[in-house]
């Protein structure tokens, strides 16, 4: 692949732009990023890394590879990203995590679709890598499910070139900086589902955003149980933290979830109790007994097929027949964290308001300072 051209503006002059990267403590992974950073197709382009007072080798690898490192004095993404892009003065701006192994044309395929003045933003899928461990591999394919991920998109990959869409995530997408001046940035003090904030931002100041399915970004998913479970939990929690302060991007699934902790608890409480009552026969006389068994049991086969049929048809690159099978239980595992999120969330609304949540960044790795 040869070196791409400088995209040039409307006046013959060509774009400032920069791929900005929020950090804290994860050196070696974010040496993997820009490594992959540095041999792009698209070369004309800075790094900026907003690090939020790592105590590891953060800064001497940024600086390695010639990257712009400003240290951040906040505690979360969205007051990270803040920092430095009020200290920016490019005309687009790339976002990705510590956590990616950036393809060698991600960023020639993000900009080149602004010669269009009506392209706002656009992103693209993200997926695990192929280097990822099995257990990983099965979080994406759960991730990526149909029917039972909440509302939530991702691995979201429609069909066509450029397709107009309200969101896309923080890890793989791009702006324009005058839209982001417009609407000031992201939302200060947002612990989770900045990324989606923004966006509503920008749809609301009418700008469009649109998705590349084509340009996919390789994001490291979270090992089972306990670190997937943490995130999947913390995704619940900061949702419906958000969804409580911008009810704009609200819906009804990020709540109705979590009901699902509950109901399991109840169902098993009934086939429990129903087992108990008919001596362990699974097949009584019709009655409350055999519903008291039957209908928990009815529940499971059901969420067992969904599941199933949603990860055989998912987006997930690494659907196998293992990582399908496994699959109603990645997805259980989710949703059970996910409403304990949900759950956390509205006691501490009910106590504070929009408030909850509002400063340290909440994550399911440690890697505060």
């Amino acid at each position: 692949m040869g070196e791409v051209p400088p995209l040039l503006k409307e006046d013959g002059e060509a774009f400032k732009i920069a791929v900005l990267i929020p950090s804290i403590n994860n050196a070696d992974e974010l040496d993997i990023v820009l490594s992959r950073l540095d041999l792009q197709t698209y070369p004309h382009f800075e790094v900026v890394i907003s690090d939020s007072k790592s105590k590891d080798h953060t800064k001497e690898v940024s600086l390695k590879h010639g990257a712009t490192w400003i240290e951040d004095p906040s505690r979360n993404r969205a007051d990270a990203c803040n920092f430095a892009l009020r200290q920016m003065d490019h005309d687009l701006v790339l976002f990705t995590d510590d956590d990616t192994i950036p393809p060698l044309d991600w960023v020639e395929k993000l900009v080149r679709w602004f010669k269009d003045p009506e392209v706002g933003a656009v992103g693209g899928p993200n997926f695990a890598p192929d280097e990822d461990p099995w257990g990983a591999k099965c979080a994406d394919v759960a991730f990526c499910t149909r029917f039972m991920t909440a509302g939530t998109r991702y691995g979201a990959k429609p069909k066509g070139i450029l397709v107009p869409i309200k969101h896309n995530p923080g890890v793989n997408c791009a702006h324009r900086m005058a839209n982001l001046r417009q609407v000031d940035f992201f939302e200060p003090g947002c612990i989770g589902a900045e990324d989606v904030v923004l966006d509503a931002k920008i749809d609301n100041a009418g700008h469009k955003i649109f998705i590349d399915p084509s340009n996919v970004m390789p994001h490291r998913r979270r090992r089972p149980f306990i670190p997937y479970m943490k995130q999947m939990r913390n995704y619940g929690y900061t949702r419906m933290v958000a969804n409580k302060r911008w009810p704009q991007i609200s819906t009804w699934s990020h709540t109705a979830i979590g009901m699902f902790p509950p109901l399991v608890v109840l169902s098993m409480i009934s086939l429990i109790v129903g087992l108990v009552a008919t001596g362990g026969d699974l097949f009584p006389p019709f009655g409350l007994e055999r519903l008291a068994i039957h209908v928990p049991l009815t529940f499971v086969a059901l969420h067992v097929g969904i599941s199933w049929l949603g990860a055989a048809i998912g987006t997930s690159p690494h659907r196998s027949l293992s990582t399908v099978f496994v699959a109603p239980l990645f997805v259980f595992l989710a949703q059970w964290a996910y409403g304990q999120g949900v759950i956390k969330a509205w006691r501490e609304i009910s106590k504070t308001g929009g408030s909850a949540g509002v400063g340290t960044q909440i994550d399911d790795r440690e890697r505060t300072a």
